[in-house]
């Protein structure tokens, strides 16, 4: 065996020392190289040497720099947002992307109820003329925000810290996130309502969702006309969440009473039709600036980059089920049973695959199905495309139109779990079923409805063929001749005179002339070697 070498990571923003030591301390070798990701040529000459690359903003890591990437397993950003990241790309390359979504919340929430609280005293605008030397205390006044309505655009992670800083300022919270429970927002202490219900009733209104195609304006020109009049605005989320320009009308017209933002649909902001305009409070993006946050996300994005790379345990992916520590060391076994049936179907199989079908039964059915389902599709789609993995497969399948359905269910049989995966084709249906046994090792327990107890090594060989005496010896002869140990032989049947099956673990890869020695004798429906990654 070749010796393991130590994973490597490149880090290519800045991040805290305490964070690179880290990823020393893990056992892993780092290379520290704070502005290379401005250096995108630099960075494009060296990437390949590397299987983790940690960024902040400044790296732009595109597809041209994953097609130079061909080690790299893990991207970490230090930070909530990957618009620098190619996600498609990576996902493609089979790498797995990560951000830190939980280490700046409380910073991103606390700057929001700041902002509110300035917008509401008007505080920029009276620093401002008071350090001019006036005294215009009647020109700034403000609003409380104890008794006011609060509409809260997103409940999730830093919307919900939002939400309990309201609720303790005594503000009355609405709440619009078709995910958020009611037992959640009973919980929160808020009251969930429609988006037109929000729009009503909110005296402010904050944002805290991501931009995609379901909420880029969601307060457009119309939205912002069914607000109560006298209405603040503040987004600390992301830029083009609102439509700047309808905004500004509003806030022209009286309409909307002011607006605090700290994002903007293009930056860096140089311009914005807000900019200049009376009580509106504008931030360059300073939601997750505070020392603490910067170290959190640093220490976080260590924290995460070194488990994946020494313990295979997936945090905070964006393109990967998650996969705690602990899950990783139990589903060990089960994920590569998965993959090597997966492995068996895409190698038995030599046309288009319409559908997956997965029936997890027992213990199994009670683990992280998401990470299992990669494995199987990994194993399917290893055999036409060697260098998927469980990031890219799934990716893979869907653009071949392949149709994924998972079933789960109690303990069935007498084993205490296992997993059954069916293809099917145009032509045929095919299923395999394995399990794990409490040695760890995966097994074969059912091919075509047969049963058999076939432990898996790295290279075999299937025959199928009618139940007739002599086919043991044949095979077993067979292998002798050509030189070929069989380190286990499993047979099995459906019935005495019927469909019977013979799967045999070999210490070496079959010759092909092995093959249609076996072939030209007539005796068998299908002779098929396979090879299975038992490492």
């Amino acid at each position: 065996m070749e010796p393991q070498t130590k994973p490597r990571v490149l880090v290519s923003d800045e991040l805290s020392e305490t964070a690179v030591q880290i990823f020393r301390d893990r056992g892993i070798e780092v290379d520290y190289m704070p502005k290379l990701g401005k250096d995108k040529d630099r960075l494009a000459e060296i990437i390949d040497q590397y299987d983790g690359l940690a960024i902040r903003s400044a790296t732009k890591v595109t597809d041209k720099l994953l097609e130079k990437a061909a080690r790299l397993k893990v991207i970490g950003r230090a930070g909530i947002g990957v618009d620098n990241v190619d996600i498609p790309a990576a996902s493609r390359k089979g790498v797995i992307v990560m951000n830190t979504p939980f280490g700046n919340s409380i910073t991103t929430a606390e700057h929001a109820i700041a902002l509110m609280f300035a917008v509401a005293r008007q505080i920029p605008e009276a620093n401002a003329s008071t350090h001019a030397g006036k005294w215009e205390k009647s020109r700034f006044m403000g609003v409380e925000l104890f008794n006011k309505t609060l509409g809260v655009i997103g409940a999730g992670n830093i919307g919900g810290i939002v939400c309990n800083r309201a609720v303790g300022l005594h503000m009355k919270v609405v709440a619009y996130d078709p995910f958020l429970s009611e037992d959640r927002a009973k919980q929160l202490g808020v009251t969930k309502v429609e988006l037109d219900d929000l729009l009503a009733r909110a005296d402010f209104i904050t944002l805290h969702v991501p931009l995609t195609d379901k909420t880029k304006n969601i307060l457009s020109a119309e939205a912002l006309a069914r607000c109560k009049r006298g209405v603040r605005i503040i987004n600390c989320a992301r830029g083009g969440l609102v439509d700047e320009a309808a905004l500004a009308e509003a806030l022209k017209s009286g309409h909307v009473a002011g607006a605090a933002f700290d994002v903007f649909e293009v930056e860096p902001a140089t311009e914005s039709p807000l900019f200049g305009l009376p009580n509106v409070v504008v931030t360059p993006h300073l939601g997750a600036s505070t020392t603490e946050a910067q170290e959190n996300v640093a220490l976080q994005v260590a924290e995460q980059m070194s488990d994946y790379l020494l313990t295979g345990a997936v945090q905070n992916a964006l393109n990967m089920p998650s996969v705690t520590a602990e899950e990783a060391a139990v589903m060990g076994p089960w994920v590569k049973l998965a993959g090597h049936l997966g492995a068996f179907i895409g190698q038995m199989t030599d046309e288009p695959i319409k559908a997956i079908n997965i029936l997890y039964d027992g213990v199994v059915a009670g683990m992280n199905l998401q990470a299992l389902n990669c494995a199987v599709i990994s194993g399917v789609m290893k055999a036409s495309n060697p260098d998927v993995n469980m990031v890219s497969a799934p990716v893979v399948a869907r653009e071949r139109g392949v149709q994924l359905s998972t079933t789960r269910q109690d303990k069935s049989s007498a084993f205490d779990g296992y997993i059954k995966v069916t293809m099917v084709t145009d032509r045929r249906e095919r299923s395999i079923a394995g399990t794990v046994f409490s040695d760890g090792k995966p097994r074969f327990i059912q091919i075509k409805g047969i049963n058999i107890d076939a432990e898996i090594g790295r290279h075999m060989l299937y025959t199928t063929n009618e139940d007739v005496p002599g086919i043991i010896g044949l095979l077993g002869m067979t292998m002798g001749k050509n030189g070929v140990n069989i380190a286990n032989f499993t047979l099995g049947r459906s019935a005495p005179g019927q469909d019977a099956i013979a799967i045999l673990y070999l210490d070496q890869r079959i010759d092909p002339r092995v093959v249609e020695t076996l072939e030209s004798t007539g005796l068998f429906q299908q002779v098929k070697p396979l090879e299975f990654d038992v490492a």
